[in-house]
């Protein structure tokens, strides 16, 4: 006998692996505040790097829970390789290329940080190097280091280093992996702000903003959010109800996102910035339940989705086209610098989806497999050999002769 569902009640879990049109718009509103905030329209907008991570916290939590009821276990190996045929080719050619603008065009003093920072950028750790190099990250974004926005690409990745073998653990201690993944992120989140509080330095909250461990509850509360014990929870919202409550979790956001100015908001460190991520996993688990809704479907519009599919490329790129293309370099004022910035930096992403992500995920069977390593390990010789036999500029000295 056939049910049909009466309107105004909880709508059944949402299968996994199902495709959400609204998740690239999320991508897309997300790269739009950061965008904003880095060229001074926005303050707050560089919550949208929050709203990323708990979106990869849901994503690769549902792919690995995913696994685990296909075939009981994880791979941790062909996880990473998928990885990599996601994220590093991308990285590789901006890395490769900014570099050799910098050198061919910029300062000493910036080819000097281009140089210093990138190692670490290769090798996953440019957060924690930009930390021991007192970098601030509230005052750096006026002097300008082209790699400086890729401490969050940090973040993510030392996450997905580590999160497939928790995952692993947690499933092969009961039955029910679900439960434990859930339990374990929502302990370990909270945790996590205990620690970022614990830190926190009020004069500098650098520490806390960039460290993997105080930032971890973004990621891991959007793993939460795709457990199905929490998906069961969000299932209950009355369908009739779902539009309002997204609008309202969406309009949280909105706030957040304009009354927030990093330094001058020192709430953020003690439990805004928690807020703000609890917020965003709801917003996306139930995006996922309810993807029927007005509101879903205006994160559906497809501009929006199509600057959510370049939004990978686009973070990668457009920080270094803004320290590079300056106010004083293209004698533009605030609006018109912004649009060129944009434009630049959405052309760039769009050339690197299109001509390098997309080959090589998709289409380039070279790059799976055994060779598929071979390919990283040549990728990766590569870059070291940038950093060394690019010339760095000649050492500072100062002329003390004259001053005794």
């Amino acid at each position: 006998m056939e049910h049909t569902q009466l309107a105004g009640t909880a709508p059944p879990v949402l299968e996994r692996g199902v495709r959400v049109p609204a998740f690239d718009g999320l991508r897309g509103v997300a790269i739009l505040g950061v965008l904003l905030f880095h060229t001074g329209h926005l303050p707050g907008g560089f919550l949208g790097v929050d709203l990323f991570f708990a979106l990869s916290g849901y994503l690769i939590t549902d792919l690995l829970l995913r696994e685990i009821d296909r075939t009981g276990t994880v791979s941790p190996v062909a996880f990473w390789g998928r990885r990599s045929r996601r994220l590093l080719p991308a990285l590789a050619v901006m890395l490769g290329v900014v570099t050799v603008v910098v050198w061919a065009r910029g300062t000493p003093d910036l080819l000097r940080t281009t140089l210093s920072d990138g190692p670490w950028v290769q090798l996953n750790l440019v957060n924690w190097h930009l930390l021991a190099d007192s970098a601030g990250y509230w005052d750096r974004f006026g002097q300008g280091r082209v790699f400086e926005h890729l401490w969050s690409i940090a973040v993510e990745e030392q996450f997905y280093l580590l999160w497939p073998i928790l995952v692993v653990f947690l499933a092969r201690l009961g039955k029910r992996a679900d439960r434990g993944v859930a339990v374990f992120a929502l302990v370990a989140s909270v945790g996590s702000l205990l620690l970022m509080i614990v830190l926190l330095d009020p004069a500098d909250p650098s520490r806390v903003y960039t460290g993997t461990d105080t930032r971890a509850f973004s990621l891991l509360l959007g793993a939460a959010a795709a457990t199905t014990p929490v998906r069961a929870v969000l299932a209950r919202v009355p369908r009739a109800a779902a539009g309002a409550v997204l609008t309202f979790l969406a309009a949280v956001i909105g706030v957040l996102w304009w009354q927030a100015d990093g330094t001058a908001s020192p709430w953020l460190f003690t439990g805004g910035l928690f807020a703000h991520s609890l917020v965003a996993a709801l917003l996306i688990g139930l995006c996922a339940q309810a993807g029927d809704t007005v509101f879903a479907r205006v994160l559906s519009w497809p501009p929006l989705r199509w600057l959510g599919l370049i939004s990978y490329s686009l973070y990668l790129w457009h920080w270094p086209v803004s320290v590079l293309l300056t106010a004083s370099a293209t004698g533009l004022g605030a609006w018109p610098r912004t649009a060129l910035v944009f434009a630049v930096s959405i052309a760039l992403a769009a050339l690197s989806k299109y001509c390098v992500e997309d080959p090589i995920r998709f289409r380039a069977k070279w790059a799976k497999g055994r060779s598929g390593w071979v390919a990283f390990a040549a990728v990766m010789t590569v870059l070291a050999l940038l950093w060394l036999l690019v010339p760095a500029p000649e050492a500072m000295t100062v002329d003390v002769t004259g001053l005794t």
